[in-house]
């Protein structure tokens, strides 16, 4: 195999080298006491043929890591099983949610990795890893484990930071007198980031819950407290994120509201206004009628008439702002 790709061997819970060459992983994998970590970055076709030669991957799983936007899930083949999720990473500053696929052959002592972009953070993946080297000696198991818990690590953090943003929107929500244009967009790009996630977070409860499923043995029993917490983690972001999904239907229902109050006080007070200059006009059209009346061609009769306006006008401005029409 002749592919540039990021790999790691352990020996016996041990760290033995990383970063060789992809066409040694055939001589690691002959030897006894072995696991060894593959990743390969937006390959082509031929480049996962030579992969699925060597590791007995299935046609479809082959495909599945091939293709984009496949939903999160673990499916089961024949000597090995195919894992699918998404990292996430919630920009603050936009609101928007970035997603970057990541796809995994899971073998008896072999990790294969597959990301669709060079987002994902395989430093952090290492990390991981290394951060608990004790648990090496359970092979494919703590490599697995390394990875799902970055994963929903992510999404915790995604969860936390969107509950941020939303309570940050309430604050200028009720704090404008009318939401602003740039408030309604800000609202729009976080419920579209919340329907993201909810679709990269909600299907990993199932995944992780199968993975725990003793007939696949993969998890061996030292590991399944670990994967357990994983698990817990997993409920708390969807219960997390389902409960932000009922806070923002609340605020865009709390925002129409607020529009439609203040447009009843716009017309409340265009209305209350319209009344108190419709006296006055009635008042003067009718004075301004070419026929006789009291005070016809006489200046107290111009007085009477200007003391009714004013008197009219005052008296329905208080009225109406004692109502707090005006």
């Amino acid at each position: 195999m002749d592919l540039n790709a990021c790999t790691r061997v352990w020996r016996r819970g041990k760290l033995e080298e990383e970063n060789f060459p992809a066409a040694r992983i055939s001589e690691y994998l002959a030897e006894p006491d072995t696991v060894v970590w593959l990743d390969l970055c937006h390959p082509d076709d031929g480049g996962l043929d030579l992969i699925s030669e060597e590791f007995g991957l299935d046609p479809l799983a082959v495909e599945d890591a091939l293709s984009h936007h496949e939903r999160p899930k673990l499916d089961r083949y024949d000597g090995h099983l195919f894992f699918n999720a998404y990292a996430v990473h919630l920009s603050e500053e936009s609101g928007e949610l970035a997603t970057h696929e990541i796809s995994a052959f899971i073998t008896d002592r072999a990790l294969v990795t597959v990301r669709g972009d060079e987002e994902f953070d395989l430093d952090a993946l290492r990390r991981q890893w290394d951060s608990s080297s004790d648990l090496a000696e359970h092979g494919v198991a703590y490599l697995l484990h390394g990875l799902i818990d970055l994963i929903v690590d992510g999404h915790f953090a995604a969860v936390q930071a969107l509950d941020g943003a939303i309570d940050d929107l309430e604050e200028r929500l009720f704090g404008d007198e009318v939401p602003t244009r740039e408030t309604q967009h800000r609202s729009f790009r976080l419920r579209k980031s919340l329907t993201l996630l909810r679709r990269v977070v909600l299907p990993m409860r199932e995944v992780v819950n199968t993975l725990l499923r003793r007939d696949l043995h993969v998890v061996p029993e030292p590991m399944t407290p670990y994967f357990q917490d994983v698990y817990d983690h997993v409920l708390r972001a969807t219960e997390w994120t389902e409960s932000l999904r009922d806070v923002v239907t609340s605020l865009q229902e709390t925002r129409i509201a607020l529009q439609g109050n203040h447009l009843n006080q716009v017309m409340k007070k265009l209305t209350g206004w319209a009344a108190v200059i419709a006296v006055p006009t009635a008042v003067t059209g009718f004075y301004g009628q070419n026929v006789p009346f009291p005070g016809y061609d006489e200046q107290w009769g111009f007085v009477v008439s200007l003391a009714i306006l004013i008197v009219t006008a005052v008296a329905l401005y208080t009225i109406f702002k004692k109502r707090d029409w005006l």
